[in-house]
């Protein structure tokens, strides 16, 4: 088992913000890391206190994530901290080594891994 990490920064407090930006997430994590919606064990999601309008794991599922386990929480809150934030683990099922995970950074969430920056 494998896990892979991703976040994104959406622009605005809103469902349809929150929802594509997931989306846009997600599709990027399975098509950098080649994942199988049938392999993902679960997928744990946390969101700043700024996002409330929606719960992300609704893009998981609206993605075929169907059978695997989805949650949801609140990012701990810490002074100084990235607003407006979605991060994302998914727990997968594979035999590849965890140092060849691709772990997905989008927009204003860049700055969370800048060891990940090309």
């Amino acid at each position: 088992m494998i896990s892979i990490r991703g976040a994104t920064t959406v622009e605005e407090n809103t469902a349809e913000s929150m929802l594509n930006n997931t989306k846009e997430l997600l599709h990027k994590i399975i098509e950098e890391n080649k994942i199988e919606t049938d392999k993902v064990i679960s997928i744990l999601f946390t969101v700043t206190n700024d996002l409330n309008k929606v719960a992300p794991a609704k893009a998981a599922r609206e993605l075929g994530f169907v059978h695997a386990g989805l949650m949801c929480f609140n990012e701990m809150v810490v002074e100084g901290s990235l607003d407006k934030c979605i991060r994302v683990m998914i727990l997968y099922n594979s035999n590849i080594n965890q140092a060849d995970v691709k772990h997905i950074y989008l927009k204003g969430a860049k700055i969370l891994r800048p060891d990940l920056r090309d």
